[in-house]
């Protein structure tokens, strides 16, 4: 794609989904380039820079985003220091894409959101799933009418506890004050986003979560119930202290099922009648290409992102609706 000018990038955060899910593709889509890096400790935010060959690195977040040389930043922190980040890079009118969930609640999503709104500033959010090849085809299904008018959609999810959280050491995907939701904010994000994404917003969301295990401060087990605005139901379970792994979203029609997961790389079905349709697409690496691609593709006005503030905003309603 031929591009009139390069976007140069500043990157806040190089951590591990910095390093390998999202960074290499700001380094490779056409017309943008990684022209700087932050980190609060100096030396990793150097030996991020010398090891991608980025040209610069600061351990001050508004150093970067005041860097002339930068165009738009990447917030590829946790989500406690989003709306700080967010707000900054919206005051120095700046292009932004920051990471999910979109802030620590809704309201301060909703601040991160009406401060680029307001300013007419674009911002997307890491909700890349949205962008998937894999999702992309799902969602044609059902544009198709591939299982008929669609009545339920149903997601479980469960996993072990991790080594770290059996060892007490801190995390911060468990820190209650960064993630009330623990694990659920983190991971469950993702599908409620993409279900969003193939049944659309909606109209009544409840839920609660426990604390089951004791083994860290958030919520390790959540469970909700929904209906969207087209009256289709819907239900979660997610546990992050169970034997058995699952990860099963299914979404029923009147003529039919298809049958996906949201983490895993595996194939999906479609079952109809007595057909049954098996498809598998590898996802890319790096896994955030495409989504960066159609970042690319809104800022030069080819197309429209498919996961916008807007878009994560709500995203994050639907967290706080179920967690009460």
């Amino acid at each position: 794609m031929k591009t009139e000018k390069i976007v140069r990038w500043g990157m806040i955060g190089c951590g591990s989904v910095a390093e390998t899910k999202s960074a290499p593709a700001y380094q490779m889509v056409a017309g943008f380039e990684l022209v700087a890096v932050m980190c609060r400790h100096i030396e990793r935010a150097k030996d991020y820079a010398l090891r991608h060959n980025v040209a610069k690195f600061y351990d001050d977040a508004f150093e970067l985003i005041a860097d002339n040389d930068v165009d738009a930043v990447y917030i590829a922190t946790p989500p406690d220091s989003h709306l700080e980040y967010g707000l900054m890079v919206a005051a120095a009118g700046k292009i932004c894409c920051v990471e999910k969930p979109m802030a620590v609640c809704y309201d301060d999503a909703l601040k991160i959101y009406r401060a680029f709104e307001d300013n007419g500033l674009k911002l997307f959010v890491a909700y890349y799933r949205r962008s998937l090849p894999r999702f992309q085809h799902v969602k044609s299904w059902l544009g198709a009418g591939a299982i008929g008018d669609i009545r339920h959609v149903s997601w479980s999810f469960s996993r072990k506890a991790s080594e770290l959280d059996l060892s007490g050491e801190y995390n911060w995907r468990t820190d209650e004050k960064i993630a009330p939701g623990g694990y659920f904010d983190d991971l469950a994000s993702h599908g409620l986003d993409l279900i969003v994404y193939f049944l659309g917003k909606m109209k009544q969301v409840s839920g609660f979560g426990e604390n089951q295990a004791g083994l860290y401060a958030a919520k390790d087990a959540v469970v909700a119930s929904w209906v969207h605005d087209s009256g289709v139901t819907g239900t979660g379970y997610w546990n992050f202290n169970c034997e058995i792994h699952q990860d099963s979203l299914e979404i029923f029609g009147d003529r039919g099922k298809i049958q996906l997961s949201v983490f895993g790389n595996d194939c999906f079905v479609l079952t109809s009648g007595d057909k049954r349709k098996k498809v598998c697409i590898d996802n890319p690496v790096p896994v955030q290409l495409p989504f960066v691609e159609m970042i690319r593709d809104d800022l030069y006005g080819v197309s429209m992102h498919v996961s916008t503030g807007c878009s994560g905003c709500y995203t994050s309603w639907v967290l706080s609706e179920i967690l009460n």
